[in-house]
């Protein structure tokens, strides 16, 4: 236990140093030898946990194995974090594609093609959270009767006196202003839609008077990406 105290002053006394000097040690930097320090207090510590005990010399030697390959993969994971995240929010998209992948440092969410070659993305709509059918063919956005009532329109008081024509098809609806649209963390106030009326259409449609307030929207294989 004197080798462990003394390792142990050793290590911080030369993190003392390197704090006192702004240069360089041994090739690495001020920060880069500060977390040198820290992974050789961490290793004095667990070997004295190792040799603290009376303990055969193969399960030593095993201790020190496990404790070594966890060292390893956590340094190997650290090291490709930013592919891992990346893997992760792929694995994410396909397991639940109306969910937004979101890219908060370039502004962007991205959504994955559902198996039925559609994109569904999550939004919500004056507080409510509801799916919409990412269409470019919809010259506004358009809830469905039920998704209007869920964001809290009186639809009972609409006039469904508008001709409207979408991928689906054309009917009838009445316009209306939303006063909150929020998609993949982008959020628009104030934004133009209609409400389809009652039976004319069975999902909301996310069309371009939200898409038109967006940088740039795109879809490319699999992937629709909304650029704030």
């Amino acid at each position: 236990m004197l080798f462990v105290g003394v390792a142990l002053l050793v290590a911080v006394g030369i993190g003392l140093l390197v704090s006192a000097d702004a240069g360089s040690m041994i090739g690495l930097n001020q920060a880069q030898f500060a977390q040198l320090i820290v992974l050789v207090v961490l290793a004095i510590v667990f070997a004295a946990g190792a040799f603290s005990r009376r303990q055969r010399f193969s399960a030593i030697v095993a201790n020190v194995a496990v404790w070594g390959a966890i060292f390893v993969a956590a340094l190997i994971g650290y090291t490709y974090r930013e592919d891992i995240k990346g893997v992760a929010a792929r694995v994410f998209g396909e397991l639940s594609p109306t969910s937004a992948v979101v890219d908060s440092r370039n502004g962007t969410a991205s959504f994955r093609r559902g198996i039925d070659g559609h994109f569904l993305v999550a939004a919500n709509v004056n507080g409510a959270s509801m799916p919409l059918l990412f269409d470019t063919g919809a010259s506004a956005v358009v809830l469905s009767y039920g998704d209007a009532r869920k964001a809290g329109i009186d639809v009972s008081a609409l006039i469904f006196d508008t001709p409207v024509t979408t991928a689906n098809g054309t009917g009838r609806a009445a316009v209306v202003t939303l006063d909150t649209m929020e998609v993949g963390g982008i959020k628009r106030r104030h934004v133009s839609a209609f409400v389809a009326d009652r039976g004319a259409l069975q999902g909301s449609l996310l069309g371009m008077t939200f898409l038109e307030t967006l940088s740039q929207y795109s879809v490319a294989g699999d992937k629709l990406q909304l650029s704030d």
